[in-house]
Order: C-alpha cells, then sequence, then structure tokens
C-alpha cells in the first residue's frame, strides 16, 4: 500500500521566519540529500518575494522540490501536496539521497505525515451554490451555521477564512456531518523521520525576526510585486495564493484601503498569528527536537542528530 511505501525523511520546519531555509542549505552542503518545500505560498509562480522563495541563484545551486509548481489563479490542495511530496520522497529515495521536508505549513505536513482524512470529494456545483449564499447571506452567517453544527471544527477555522469555511460547509451539506467527524484520532506515522522544528529562543525575538524579515521584503520590492500580481486579469484578492500573509494587505493597500504602513502592521499582526498557530500545531508533534538557530551550537547538534538518522536509515533500506 502507498501508506507504507514511504521512504525515512528528515522534517525541517517551525513557524515563521524561524531560520529553515539556512538550515535547509547548511545540511545540502553537507549531506547528500534532496529538499522538498512544504509551503503553500511558494508553489504559486510569481509569488517570490512575499513567500520568502529562494532566489534563483540558490535554486540553481539547492534545487528545491514543489516550488513555483502552480499559476497564483490555481489552487494547490493538501491531497495535491501529499501526492506531489510522496513522488518526491521516492525519488529521492531511489536516487540515494535523503529527502528533507523543509518548509510551515503545518497543515501540509500533517497530512503527508499521518495520511488525509477520508472526507468527500469537492463538489464544484455545490461550492458555486455556497459562494453564492455567501453573497446573499454573508460568509459571518455561514460561520455561525458551521459552528452550531460542528464547534470544533469552526475553532480551528478563523472566521475570515472563506476557503475553509467553505469547505466545511461543503461536507456538512455533503454527509450530514462536520469535517471533525472526519478527523483520525489515533495516527500512526507513514514514515520514519527525524523532526527537528526550529524556532527562537523566545516570543519576542520571534516576532522580532517577523518584523525584519517583513521590512527587508518591503526594501526588496514587494509592493511592486503585488502590482505586478494584480494586473493578472483573473487574478483576484479572494484566490487562495493571496490570502497569503503580505500579499492580501499590500494588496488591499494598492486597493486604496489602508496605507502602506496601516498594511505594514495589518501584516505583522497576521504574520504573527500565523507563528502562533503554527507553534501550536508543532507542539502536538511528537518525537519533535527543538532548535533555536541562533546558538552558536544549533548547526553541529542538528549534523549529528541528521548524521545519526542517515546511518539508521541505510541500515533500514
Amino acid at each position: 500500500m502507498e501508506e507504507e511505501s514511504l521512504p525515512p525523511a528528515l522534517l525541517l520546519t517551525g513557524p515563521t521566519a524561524a531560520g529553515k531555509t539556512g538550515v535547509a542549505l547548511a545540511l545540502a552542503r553537507r549531506f547528500p540529500v534532496a529538499l522538498i518545500s512544504v509551503d503553500s505560498a511558494q508553489v504559486y509562480r510569481g509569488l517570490d518575494i512575499g513567500s520568502a522563495k529562494p532566489d534563483a541563484a540558490t535554486q540553481a545551486r539547492f534545487p528545491h522540490a514543489l516550488i513555483d509548481i502552480r499559476e497564483p489563479e490555481q489552487t494547490y490542495s493538501a491531497a495535491d501536496f501529499v501526492a506531489d511530496a510522496a513522488a518526491q520522497m521516492r525519488a529521492a529515495a531511489g536516487a540515494g539521497q535523503l529527502p528533507v521536508l523543509v518548509g510551515g505549513t503545518t497543515l501540509y505536513l500533517r497530512a503527508l505525515l499521518y495520511g488525509l482524512d477520508p472526507m468527500p470529494a469537492a463538489n464544484s456545483g455545490l461550492r458555486r451554490d455556497i459562494a453564492a449564499e455567501a453573497d446573499r447571506r454573508g460568509w459571518q452567517a455561514l460561520y455561525d451555521e458551521l459552528t452550531v453544527a460542528d464547534p470544533r471544527a469552526a475553532e480551528r477555522i478563523r472566521p475570515n477564512d472563506t476557503q475553509r469555511i467553505q469547505r466545511g460547509i461543503e461536507v456538512l451539506r455533503l454527509t450530514g456531518r462536520g469535517p471533525s467527524a472526519f478527523h483520525r484520532e489515533n495516527r500512526i506515522a507513514r514514515f520514519d523521520s527525524l523532526r527537528l522544528v526550529l524556532t527562537a529562543g523566545n516570543r519576542r525575538e520571534l516576532h522580532e525576526r517577523i518584523a525584519r524579515r517583513f521590512d527587508a521584503m518591503l526594501a526588496e520590492g514587494l509592493v511592486e510585486e503585488v502590482a505586478n500580481l494584480r494586473r493578472r486579469p483573473e487574478l483576484s484578492v479572494d484566490h487562495p495564493a493571496m490570502r497569503s500573509v503580505g500579499y492580501r494587505q499590500v494588496w488591499q493597500h494598492l486597493d486604496g484601503l489602508f496605507s502602506l504602513d496601516q498594511a505594514r502592521q495589518r501584516a505583522l499582526a497576521a504574520t504573527r498569528q500565523l507563528a502562533k498557530r503554527q507553534l501550536t500545531s508543532l507542539r502536538q508533534l511528537g518525537r519533535a527536537l527543538w532548535h533555536d538557530p541562533r546558538q552558536q551550537r544549533t548547526i553541529n547538534l542538528i549534523f549529528r542528530q541528521v548524521g545519526q538518522f542517515e546511518k539508521r536509515a541505510a541500515r533500514a533500506g
């Protein structure tokens, strides 16, 4: 079965702005690894600066799979990621490389590690009906409906996350049960893994890193990048790609809703909330080793851990 055929892998994850890319590149210089991106924004072409995508020179030297594989008008689901990442993992193992899954999209990571919940397939007709209903009643009304029917699922969805609200209502109307009814309680990992979580030593430091990185993105041309994306006739602020933190706020600035400073403050607040959700999810990731990448001894400790795991994986193979 597919769930039994995935090779051992290294999970290199953590909240946004934690320094995952730098550690991934250090590993690529030291070990025969294949880097596989676990980032829901980096899959999209044209989302370069705001997604902290490795630049062209870096990717030429250290290729990352699953970057630039969709146009921003397209959707990319957790199911898509699981299929794509599994194929990349098998290809890496076949080439004698250790798969390194690097990124902070915890939904993707958990779906790959534990498998997808057996939820019903998307129904395009029903989704159109739900979107039309939202136009009439408002997304808040649909979120309230989901909260009454499945409060456990609603707790994990932000009231402004229209994509997940739509999916929750879709599942509810297709099956009569909310999304949480399909969540597996006792999960067994599909493959052996070394789980490394990178994060700053304290919340204040992480928030400072978030602010410095976003200011660097603005200096590198994030506003111009979003302005170019806005010229694509089929792309709107409601597309999943444009829900990425930073992009939505800059788009709204260009719509005249906020000054650039206001957009910056809103983006920083949203990024801090994202980091908080990521950390909450990662604390539930069993057997994880946590590291502060700014500590001088961290990289050597990670090298030792990866070297030991690589030997163990080789023996098991």
